[in-house]
């Protein structure tokens, strides 16, 4: 990535920002909102509640835009585990959310330019990957199922959205951090929200104070029920996945090493979020989850250059393995099976062999992708469908072999960044660079399992993290810079 220079903190808005609203047009639009609020309370009071909340809430982010930075990173985890459907059809609390946020960041920067100015489109390594990613993942397995008159569903529009989902996010966290100081509260803010998912998820693998019943009632995944007992007793908490719970562990837990070697004063709260961490990650009962957690400890003492927290993490992890017994030892249970593998082993590898990689090896599907949906109807499953339990088969399946280059570029730029802001600066940044570190290599490494780059609530940090070991940093060449370089210029030859 090239130099970088500091940008103008942008926290509250400029003076000269709002000379380009009129007056008469921003009371106009004050009081239509407020006639809007008041007419409604007497219709749909709880409606009309909503619009006052929205429209405070637009009102918040434009005085202080890092506020939706905030909100993203502290409310997604507690969040992202409802239906879609609940507030608006088809969509997730949490994507709701992201709507308002980015609505309110938009409007606020187009607020601010000047007349006749617009910034510079210039995209670094990082975000070129990014978009190709969602390209591959969406325009281009969209236009083959096209060309070959394959039926588009709404499946394959839903899956296809995914990655410009995140890509968004990435960008209203670029647009909406520009200090030091606010990079350091969206970390405390993912390990604060990261706690209380952790404290659901391992109540809810132990069966205790009914929290498995109350997350079964409002977070249900693959429309649970309360019939899949098994899937109960493992801790997906607020998220509604085991698997994706404990990659938020993981990656809080990077977050956490950061902060603990530069802050000794917040050392002993600090250390109580590790073993929360841990042992939050252990209740999820993946075999998968105790590899990432494992490939995590392993790049935070690379990056860091320090074995040291080591001393924290071993012994939190035996203490852990101690009190998640229940769980651990059902899982480890499926090793006495008749073919001494557990049965959601095998069962995986079986729907691969049998709905996935006959299709994507026939006719030549691998270059191209066989469609953006990564699921496939099947009435005999306790869910309805089949999913692919396969990282790199999703890739291929997915955008095919542009899809699965795309997610290398992705790995080795991002990991680059990760590595680079931790290693080549202090305080805050270094931290968001080696939890990028970590995530990045952890996500690559279970992507053997599972598709983990789009898990929800943990992907949703991941791109976070990316955001914020550049966010306020602007690159060289942006409008600004080339028109400050011309005014020299010219006084050079005058």
């Amino acid at each position: 990535m090239s130099s970088v220079t500091l940008a103008r903190p942008t926290s509250a808005i400029p003076r000269h920002a709002w000379k380009w609203i009129p007056n008469h047009w921003l009371l106009l639009a004050t009081l239509l909102a407020a006639l809007g609020v008041g007419a409604g309370t007497g219709l749909e009071p709880l409606q009309a509640m909503a619009g006052a909340a929205v429209v405070g809430l637009v009102v918040f982010i434009w005085m202080r835009p890092a506020l939706g930075a905030y909100l993203l990173i502290g409310v997604t985890p507690l969040i992202v585990g409802v239906s879609r459907g609940v507030a608006v059809p088809l969509l997730r609390p949490n994507e709701v959310l992201v709507l308002l946020i980015g609505f309110a960041l938009v409007t606020r920067r187009l607020a601010q330019l000047r007349a006749g100015r617009f910034p510079m489109l210039r995209l670094d390594r990082v975000e070129v990957s990014m978009l190709l990613l969602a390209i591959f993942s969406s325009v281009v397995p969209l236009t083959w199922m096209t060309l070959r008159q394959q039926p588009i569903t709404t499946d394959d529009l839903l899956y296809g959205l995914v990655l410009w989902k995140y890509l968004g996010l990435y960008v209203l966290v670029r647009m909406s951090v520009s200090t030091e100081a606010q990079i350091r509260r969206c970390l405390w803010i993912a390990v604060a929200a990261a706690s209380v998912v952790a404290v659901l998820a391992i109540l809810q693998s132990l069966q205790l104070f009914g929290v498995p019943r109350l997350l079964a009632t409002y977070f249900v995944p693959f429309g649970y029920d309360g019939s899949m007992d098994a899937f109960a007793a493992r801790g997906s908490s607020t998220l509604a996945l085991p698997a994706a719970t404990a990659d938020l562990m993981v990656y809080n837990l990077a977050i956490v090493s950061g902060l603990w070697m530069q802050s000794r004063r917040h050392r002993p709260l600090l250390a109580c979020a590790a073993g929360l961490l841990v042992v939050g990650a252990l209740s999820a009962g993946e075999f998968s989850s105790a590899i990432g957690l494992v490939v995590a400890v392993v790049c935070i003492a690379a990056v860091t250059n320090s074995a040291g927290l080591l001393k924290i993490f071993v012994p939190t992890g035996l203490i852990g393995s101690l009190v998640l017994q229940p769980v651990l030892a059902a899982r480890l249970s499926g090793f006495q099976s008749v073919s001494g593998l557990p049965t959601s082993w095998t069962g995986r590898l079986q729907n691969l062999q049998a709905y996935f990689w006959p299709q994507l090896l026939s006719d030549w599907n691998f270059l191209l992708g066989v469609r953006p949906s990564a699921r496939i109807p099947a009435p005999e499953q306790v869910s309805g469908y089949v999913w692919i339990e396969s990282g790199y088969t999703w890739l291929l399946w997915g955008g095919g072999i542009p899809l699965l280059a795309s997610f290398v570029f992705f790995v080795v730029a991002t990991a680059k960044r990760g590595w680079d802001a931790a290693r080549r600066n202090s305080g805050a940044r270094s931290v968001a660079g080696i939890a990028t570190f970590v995530a990045v290599i952890v996500t690559t490494v279970l992507m053997t399992f599972d598709p983990h780059l789009t898990y929800r609530g943990s992907a949703d940090l991941m791109f976070a993290l990316i955001a914020l070991t550049t966010a306020g940093l602007k690159r060289p060449g942006t409008s600004d810079d080339q028109i400050n370089r011309d005014a020299r210029a010219k006084e050079v030859r005058t």
